[in-house]
């Protein structure tokens, strides 16, 4: 089988390879992936920016896909050949209160775990979750890191309620994802962005207001005005920094802001006297559990979402879905894997 991995960390290191196909062992499952997607994360792990250990090289990037089980080993129970099935990011997290690995990066796919950007990979059948009907494999395989992300912060930790504002910012795959389950949760959205192109498609989406934030950089003001004064209810948060300092002015009293991003560095600035006259919430938010994964996937067949998909590369020009990650895409970057 093709797979691309890191002999020593940087993109320039990414090589493109022939290697054995793995077999599966006592309650693994070999799966044929079919489509893979990246995100923030994958561009910090190769670049070797995140992880504080090392993994063992040479090195399989990439956390998110989407495959066909095509065998199983020994005591398999919950999925069979023929299932299509995701990988759950956070492999030791099931459901309720992480687990304590998690604060130094657990047992996480992509990083220390080995990644999914290979032709076939085996899976322990915990860490599989069912992928939606609804979705085509390039549309699942954006699921397990940025729309779970964008859904443990709004339906899980938030949770967004029926008329309330939702404002997320930039139109990446989280945020997009933050947009789209808002809307399906009832919820008024604002998306921010310096690019007026960006805010004409978001709108095309169904957002109920936009904020170029290149015009107006005392957005929160907007964001006020947009809200009747009263401020907005959860904010999705991607970008740190002394941004925090706009996010607290433009929340409402009560309002909680689902850190999950840090563009601008990660060291964050705060204002404390309007976290605490307005009782504000802070949340930090690291994708999330299995039993959400299944939840939102549910949700998803249900509300009929179509994840927001930028470009599909062929697997062969996987350093070029880099780049163009590198960019700044319009929703998701996919690579697709599988010849048919």
């Amino acid at each position: 089988m093709k797979r691309w991995q890191l002999p020593a960390f940087g993109r320039r290191n990414l090589e493109f390879v022939d290697v054995p196909v793995p077999a599966p062992g006592a309650r693994e499952m070999l799966v044929r992936v079919a489509a893979v997607s990246l995100n923030y994360r994958d561009k910090l792990v190769v670049e070797g920016e995140l992880l504080p250990d090392l993994p063992a090289m040479p090195f399989v990037p990439v956390s998110d896909m989407v495959g066909e089980v095509v065998a199983v080993g020994p005591s398999v129970s919950r999925f069979v050949p023929g299932d299509r099935v995701l990988g759950n990011f956070w492999t030791q997290w099931i459901d309720g209160a992480p687990p304590p690995e998690m604060a130094r990066h657990g047992q996480s796919l992509g990083g220390p775990l080995p990644g999914m950007l290979s032709e076939y990979v085996v899976l322990h059948e915990n860490v599989a979750v069912a992928a939606p009907v609804s979705l085509t494999d390039e549309e699942a395989s954006t699921l397990p890191i940025a729309a779970l992300t964008a859904w443990f912060a709004l339906a899980e930790t938030g949770p967004v309620k029926p008329g309330d504002t939702v404002l997320v910012q930039g139109t990446g795959g989280v945020a997009l994802f933050g947009m789209q389950f808002a809307q399906a949760l009832g919820a008024q959205t604002i998306v921010t962005s310096r690019s007026a192109e960006k805010l004409e498609r978001v709108r095309a989406l169904g957002a109920s207001a936009s904020i170029n934030t290149r015009a107006m950089p005392d957005w929160s003001r907007v964001a006020c005005e947009l809200t009747g004064s009263r401020g907005v209810d959860h904010i999705l948060e991607t970008i740190g920094g002394d941004n925090l300092i706009r996010s607290m002015d433009a929340l409402a009293a009560g309002g909680r802001i689902a850190l999950i991003g840090f563009l601008d560095g990660q060291t964050l600035q705060l204002p404390a006297v309007p976290i605490m006259l307005k009782r504000s919430i802070l949340q930090g938010i690291s994708v999330g559990h299995r039993r959400a994964f299944e939840t939102m996937n549910h949700e998803i067949d249900r509300h009929r979402i179509k994840p927001v998909i930028d470009t599909v590369y062929p697997i062969g020009d996987a350093p070029a879905a880099f780049d163009h990650l590198e960019r700044g895409p319009f929703g998701k970057v996919v690579i697709r894997l599988a010849h048919n």
